[in-house]
């Protein structure tokens, strides 16, 4: 399986790295399927420059769209997209 590298910003590192954001949402600049290894590596946005800290992960279900797969490119465009994850309700 392929390995993919990208750059990932401090604050959603940590959120990758402690379980809380178990999802990402990027451009569909590069081919992803389900079942390869992704490893986010930090970068600072500030110095420009990769901080040395990884995160490797599998890739589970994978999503591709344009704006208009469901026939909503105008509202989207003026209102943006939400991303969330689902979990299991707690009873």
């Amino acid at each position: 399986m392929p390995i993919i590298k990208k750059k990932i910003p401090p604050e959603y590192f940590d959120l990758v790295s402690s379980g809380k954001k178990n999802f990402e949402a990027r451009v569909a600049e590069f081919e992803v399927k389900e079942g390869d290894t992704i490893i986010l590596e930090e970068w600072d946005t500030k110095t420009k420059q990769y901080t040395g800290r990884k995160i490797e992960r599998e890739v589970g279900y994978v999503l591709n769209f344009d704006l208009n797969t469901f026939g909503q490119k105008e509202l989207i465009e003026e209102k943006g997209l939400v991303i969330f994850s689902l979990k299991e309700k707690k009873l």
